[in-house]
This record gives structure tokens, C-alpha cells and sequence, in this order.
């Protein structure tokens, strides 16, 4: 039976074009597996190192209510998060720039071998075009505000790897689009979108920010270097992840149905 053809867009990409992303796909089950393995063998140390020290911060994206989404990584603007740790001296409260760089090396060579070299083998053979690489993780219960991200340089894929079925979608302007396991959704995050997980099970992908290979290398490069600078300026712990700009309009709110949002901060008392 022939599958039924996707409609793609500007803000919605055909994954088929970007084939530097066919090792990561073709090794799905290996990079799940070591993100379950994580999740079970590790401690709660362990966890918690993974949680503070190796995920983005961010102070302006917002959830309804308590916040259900996690998230950690290896790969931050190119470089593996321990490089990224030294190159920034970033300091933790109760650890060193250096202890903290030594933590985060260990667990991800012991717990992510196989991601780490999947990932250097990708970004070796094509000029470091992977720029942050970390798995999301939905808890249940999760809506997050209609935002955009500032990051016009960049395409993110979304590997599925752990899809419950239900209502799981990412909402970005008039499209509501699903995840699946074992395959990428490649989205450009400048236009408005806003995530949600209304089962009761976690989604976990894997996050694959990239440059778009349409754009001379020089200017995104530029680009990307002026911009984390003001990133980690204004949040050391974003990792140049997310910025004070990844705002949508009130109007965005409006445009695309999700004006009741807009009231989420009152009844928090925000």
C-alpha cells in the first residue's frame, strides 16, 4: 500500500532533503535504547547532573501550569556539551566550570556512545551543520504558549523515539503535525507554534538543530556566533539555545486561534 503523501510547506520540511540526517534515522533504536538505558540504570545524582548541567534553561517559553518538559543533551552550537561547558566556563552553584565539564564528559560517554559517534561522524563529513543535538521529553499534561524561536539560520528535526498514541501534536500556524517513531518532522521553529501532550504517557525525540543548507555557511555561521553570545549574556544556562526574543505577537495569538492562551499568565498571577 503506498503511503499517503505528506503536504510540506516553508515551516514544514520534507526530511528526504536533508541527507546527512539518514544515520541518525537509520540508528533510531540504538539512540533509544541508550536513552531508556539512562533513564533506568542511572542515579538520581546522575539525573540531576543530566537535568541541570546538560539541558537548555529557558526564561521566556511558557507552560499552562507546572512545567512537564524535560530535556538533555550532547551537542550545543556544535560542540560536545563538555567542550561547550569549558569554552563558556560556565560555574553551577556547588561545582567548578572544570568538576561540571568532567561530569557531563563521563555520563555521556558511558550512558551516549553511540549517539556521540553518530553525530561526530555526521558533523565530520559535513562541515559541522549539526548544531544542537538533546532529547525532549513531553510529560503528560503538557501545553506550551504559541512562541517562536529566534533562529532563522537554523532547521530543527524531531526524531521519534518514544510516541505514545493519543493526542500528541506540535501545532505551528494553521497545522497540526504528529510525531512517529523511528522518523523525522523537520520544522523551521521561526514561524508560531506551540507543542502539546494531552496522553498520559511521556513523548521523548530526539531535538536535531541544523544549519539550512541553503545558506551561504559564512552568514549563519556569523549569525550564530553574535547570537549566542547575547544568549548565554542575558542566561548562561540556556547553552545559546533560547533568547529573550522567542516571543510571538499578540496578533500571532489571534491569526491562529489561540487567543485564550494569552490569559495563562493572569491565572498564574504572572
Amino acid at each position: 500500500m503506498q503511503a499517503l503523501k505528506k503536504d510540506f510547506s516553508d515551516y514544514h520540511q520534507d526530511p528526504q532533503q536533508f541527507p546527512f540526517l539518514h544515520g541518525l534515522q537509520a540508528d533510531w533504536q540504538a539512540i533509544r535504547e541508550e536513552f531508556s538505558n539512562f533513564m533506568a540504570q542511572s542515579s538520581a545524582a546522575e539525573q540531576s547532573i543530566a537535568a541541570q548541567m546538560m539541558g537548555p534553561q529557558s526564561k521566556t517559553i511558557r507552560t499552562k501550569g507546572a512545567k512537564k518538559y524535560s530535556a538533555f543533551g550532547i551537542l550545543f552550537q556544535g560542540r560536545l556539551i563538555d567542550d561547550y561547558i569549558r569554552t563558556y566556563q560556565i560555574g553551577y552553584p556547588d561545582c567548578t566550570t572544570t568538576n561540571a565539564a568532567s561530569k557531563v564528559q563521563a555520563l555521556r560517554e558511558t550512558y551516549f556512545p553511540k549517539l556521540t559517534q553518530v553525530v561526530t561522524q555526521v558533523n565530520q563529513t559535513n562541515a559541522n551543520i549539526l548544531r544542537n543535538v538533546y532529547f525532549g521529553t513531553f510529560h503528560p499534561g503538557l501545553d506550551i504558549r504559541l512562541h517562536t524561536n529566534d533562529n532563522p539560520h537554523m532547521y530543527r528535526g524531531y526524531l521519534g523515539l518514544i510516541v505514545p498514541k493519543g493526542d500528541v501534536a506540535m501545532k505551528i500556524c494553521h497545522d497540526k503535525l504528529h510525531w512517529h517513531e523511528g522518523e523525522f518532522m523537520v520544522l523551521d521553529h521561526s514561524y508560531p507554534h506551540c507543542p502539546h501532550n494531552h496522553t498520559d504517557y511521556d513523548r521523548t525525540v530526539l531535538v536535531v538543530d541544523f544549519f539550512k543548507p541553503d545558506k551561504p555557511r559564512e552568514e549563519v555561521i556569523e549569525f550564530e556566533q553574535i547570537q549566542v553570545a547575547q544568549r548565554m549574556q542575558a542566561n548562561l544556562y540556556s547553552l545559546g539555545v533560547f533568547g529573550q526574543s522567542d516571543k510571538a505577537s499578540e496578533a500571532d495569538f489571534v491569526k491562529y486561534g489561540l487567543a485564550h492562551q494569552l490569559e495563562w499568565d493572569k491565572a498564574l498571577g504572572s
